[in-house]
């Protein structure tokens, strides 16, 4: 049986507050922590983000899919697999939500709530990253989802917490995420004049990706 939109909607919306104050409650508390050490950081960051997504796609994707990112939402809409007009009340709800996650963090951090970041990510190589981030991302879950569906949170969460290491942007891989990190002036910031950039280099990769995918999953063997 279907879902009804509004239940997804809510899962959406429940899904990225806990997504990305984790992102950012990870990376203030693994900054206070870590001595100065990026590295260390970075890893703590790293594991607390793996660990929610893997939670966060096991308990709401049988509601909603567990997109959680602007991006898949996209991919799934080109792919048939979501009407265009859900996936548009889809990036609404998880970018709103994901932005009162992010002042969750702040006020659990006794951080002021209201913040713009200062901390700068641009150049050819982040949107490189960033690009291969999100295609790397779509393409992850349009396999697995083909081919071995009840992995999904495990390759999910275990991509995510690879590509934070082997990319130069960390692998953001989601519009909306993307927009709330630059309301945080902390270790997960991004400043608001990187942000369109990141979302053009991202949104290439999904729809790549999407292609790719496609190619490779959905063609039938010869």
């Amino acid at each position: 049986m279907t879902v009804a939109l509004p239940r997804r909607l809510l899962g959406e919306a429940v899904g990225a507050f806990f997504l990305f104050a984790t992102v950012v409650g990870s990376g203030i508390m693994a900054e206070r922590l870590a001595g100065g050490n990026v590295a260390v950081a970075l890893l703590a960051n790293t594991m607390a983000t793996g660990a929610i997504l893997f939670v966060l796609i096991t308990m709401i994707g049988p509601i909603s899919g567990a997109h959680f990112n602007p991006a898949v939402s996209l991919v799934a809409a080109m792919r048939g697999d979501l009407r265009w007009w859900d996936a548009m009340a889809y990036s609404v709800v998880v970018s709103l939500g994901g932005i009162v996650g992010v002042w969750a963090a702040h006020l659990m951090f006794d951080l002021p709530i209201l913040q713009w970041s200062v901390r700068p990510r641009s150049g050819i190589g982040q949107w490189m990253g960033e690009g291969i981030a999100t295609f790397g991302l779509m393409m992850t879950i349009v396999g697995t989802v083909r081919h071995r569906p009840s992995w999904v949170p495990i390759s999910v969460a275990c991509y995510i917490s690879a590509a934070y290491w082997f990319t130069s942007s960390t692998s953001f891989a989601n519009p909306a995420i993307t927009v709330a990190r630059s309301l945080t002036d902390s270790f997960a910031g991004i400043a608001p004049a990187d942000v369109g950039m990141f979302m053009i280099a991202q949104l290439a990769g999904a729809v790549t990706g999407a292609i790719f995918a496609s190619a490779l999953f959905d063609s039938p063997p010869p």
